[in-house]
């Protein structure tokens, strides 16, 4: 660090006068001596820590293992709290919340005299969130993700998060599980704290936190209650101090490159499309160009490395046996931008090299005899998505990659909730499902809802899956022949909003298309009628009424128009 520039907090704690005093009063009632004002680096440990979330629970303790790293290498860690957002609890859903966690934690990290900040989350929306918002201030930071549970177990195997969830509802509508069973699969799910054991939302972001280089190797897999996750913890409250004497800030790290090695590691792990979102907006934070075009032509050529749900047949814990995410990088290499820097002080390369060959290929297979075909996101362009939408290829049955019929249309949730188990549904085997009101604006938040349920009849016929397209997200751990994303959304006045029962759609998913197959005088007299039936919204106030006026569409991250572009750290007056 530069000699002649002070550390930030030293503008608070350092000065001695009236100011200086009531600042150093303040926090000494905490219990915090006299020579800690020194001039030492101030860390903040941003925690979301709740009751209200497994992921979650175990962060108070994780936390402290973080401050014994901080102590141990002559910084003064300070804790804050910032908003916890459990996806399984959330009304309407967590990803409303996504843009005001990261306005909390901008602020939060903006207003308080510290110099860098240590991140502790674990949940679907967290992880970004709070990567967003730190993004916003620019400050050396570092991630500790509060790691996956262990291995879900029922009747002597092993079962995971969110996809065994949707294989087992769609079993017991289909008669072929008994309710008993259901229930009792129940308890053996999630027995232990840690996010889902599956590679769903929360675990895709804790790995590619990894590739983006804003945690110490090993973050990712190592579960929850494992100890080497408290000493993971520790280590990095020794290294965030010598980033903040480095002087090396979130800009530094979150580079053009850095984001292509994550979209390079989401394809080999058959990450969640809802990173999509979230690297999208991450990067618009801090102002590198990145376009959802980016995320199929960069992981196009990728084939899937990593056997985990809901894409394969293992679980996180068993990832973490088998090496983990520095496992993945090492056969990645001729691929990876290897000159990318990461908070470790060794470039991604560098970790990759250094990395043990993994220890399980049948958990993470070479790039020569890979465990599936080229992976990652599909992203679909066309008359009912002109600004695109994505797909998970690697969740799909191939056998509907390409697909043309009629579709069976919902106006929104709740009319898909009241009919879809109608007997008279008109609705065939090879029908595609349309869901519409499920975008950022239109539910709002754009909830996870896309995986739909496939109507009882037909499940009754042995049929597992169906094409369905929809303006929503969907759960990490699920999995299906299912578009998402559809940009323009409905409500926005996207061709979606103009979809009616019984009309074509073309999905051509190796040349990228989908198409609605109705003339454009046609699809002009629909707009007119649907603008004029168009209802105002019924939300007046806070939140949500600033989050409908301001969100951005899919293709753009989500994130709300004037939070786009990082700000400086020191936009606040000093106090008086």
């Amino acid at each position: 660090m530069d000699e002649k520039k002070p550390l930030r907090s030293q503008r608070s704690y350092g000065k001695l006068d009236r100011d200086g005093f009531i600042h150093r009063s303040w926090i000494k009632g905490t219990g915090l001596p006299d020579h800690v004002f020194d001039g030492r680096p101030i860390i903040g440990v941003c925690n979301t820590w709740s009751e209200l979330v497994t992921c979650q629970y175990h962060l108070r303790e994780l936390a402290e293992h973080v401050k014994r790293g901080v102590w141990e290498a002559g910084g003064v860690p300070i804790e804050f709290p910032a908003m916890s957002l459990p996806e399984t609890q959330m009304r309407p859903t967590a990803m409303l919340f996504r843009n005001l966690l990261s306005m909390e934690v901008e602020e939060s990290i903006r207003a308080n005299p510290i110099d860098g900040v240590v991140l502790l989350g674990g949940c679907d929306k967290t992880t970004p969130g709070q990567l967003m918002g730190a993004a916003s201030v620019d400050l050396p930071a570092m991630v500790v993700s509060s790691g996956p549970m262990l291995n879900g177990k029922f009747q002597g195997r092993d079962i995971g998060s969110g996809t065994d969830v949707w294989r087992f509802s769609e079993a017991v509508r289909a008669g072929e599980m008994s309710l008993t069973d259901f229930m009792r699969a129940e308890s053996g799910m999630s027995r232990s704290n840690g996010v889902c054991n599956t590679m769903g939302t929360a675990s895709t972001m804790a790995s590619l936190v990894e590739a983006l280089g804003m945690s110490l190797p090993g973050n990712a897999a190592l579960p929850g209650p494992d100890s080497r996750r408290k000493t993971l913890a520790h280590l990095t409250g020794n290294r965030i101090v010598e980033l903040v004497k480095q002087d090396v800030r979130m800009s530094q790290i979150l580079t053009r490159e850095a984001f292509e090695n994550a979209i390079l590691l989401h394809a080999a792990i058959g990450g969640s499309t809802n990173a999509v979102v979230h690297l999208l907006a991450l990067a618009g934070r801090v102002g590198v160009p990145l376009s959802l075009d980016d995320f199929d032509a960069i992981g196009r050529e990728v084939p899937l490395l990593v056997n985990l749900m809901p894409s394969g047949k293992f679980l996180m814990e068993d990832l973490s046996d088998a090496g983990g995410i520095p496992a993945v990088l090492k056969e990645l290499r001729p691929l990876l931008r290897t000159h990318a820097m990461t908070v470790s002080g060794h470039m991604l390369g560098e970790i990759a090299e250094a990395a043990d060959e993994a220890y399980n290929r049948e958990v993470v297979a070479t790039l020569e005899a890979p465990f599936g075909p080229s992976s990652g996101v599909w992203v679909l362009r066309g008359n009912l998505c002109p600004h695109g939408a994505i797909l998970k290829p690697s969740a799909a049955t191939p056998s509907l990659l390409t697909h043309r019929a009629r579709a069976v249309v919902f106006e929104d949730i709740e009319d898909y909730k009241a009919r879809i188990d109608d007997p008279d549904l008109p609705c065939e085997a090879d029908s595609i499902l349309v869901l519409k009101g499920c975008g950022p604006k239109g539910y709002p938040g754009m909830p996870e809802v896309g995986n739909m349920a496939l109507p009882r009849k037909l499940l009754a016929q042995g049929v597992r899956d169906m094409v369905r397209i929809s303006d929503a997200r969907m759960s990490g751990t699920a999995y299906g022949t299912v578009i998402l994303h559809v940009s323009p959304e409905s409500e926005a006045g996207g061709t979606l909003a103009l979809v009616k029962d019984g009309d074509e759609i073309e999905f051509d998913g190796p040349n990228r298309r989908l198409e609605l197959l109705v003339d454009e005088a046609e699809l002009g007299r629909r707009r007119v009628e649907w603008e004029q039936a168009k209802a105002p919204s019924r939300f007046e106030r806070g939140w949500y009424r600033l989050y409908i006026d301001t969100v951005l569409q899919a293709d753009r991250g989500a994130d709300l128009d004037f939070l786009v572009g990082k700000s400086s750290a020191d936009v606040t007056r000093e106090s008086h």
